[in-house]
């Protein structure tokens, strides 16, 4: 994660600016750049770095989901050929069973 941005300097004059001691300033700007550091913090171009690591992940499952869904379409046209066959094997069997045997 990234650095969150803390000007100690301008926290400073602005604690003294307020009526605060030169002394206390500087421990306030201090504990709270500490608290800063280690804070977890996500910045603006992390966010972005992630958005578009995931753009390119979204991509590639989708490629890869076309890729599939091809050969899921061949595997169906070669079964519904495989069952026309069988279907006109079966209509021409009962036709010959039931009008060529009584001819």
């Amino acid at each position: 994660m990234g650095q969150v941005a803390f000007d100690t300097q301008e926290f400073v004059e602005t604690l003294e600016n307020a009526g605060l001691p030169k002394d206390q300033a500087k421990a306030i700007s201090i504990a709270v750049r500490k608290s800063h550091e280690v804070a977890d913090v996500a910045t603006t171009r992390d966010l972005e770095d992630v958005r578009k690591d995931l753009t390119f992940q979204i991509t590639d499952v989708r490629k890869d989901l076309q890729l599939e869904m091809a050969g899921i379409r061949s595997e169906q046209k070669l079964i519904r050929w495989m069952l026309s066959a069988l279907i006109a094997g079966m209509i021409s069997l009962i036709i010959k069973a039931f009008f060529v045997a009584s001819v």
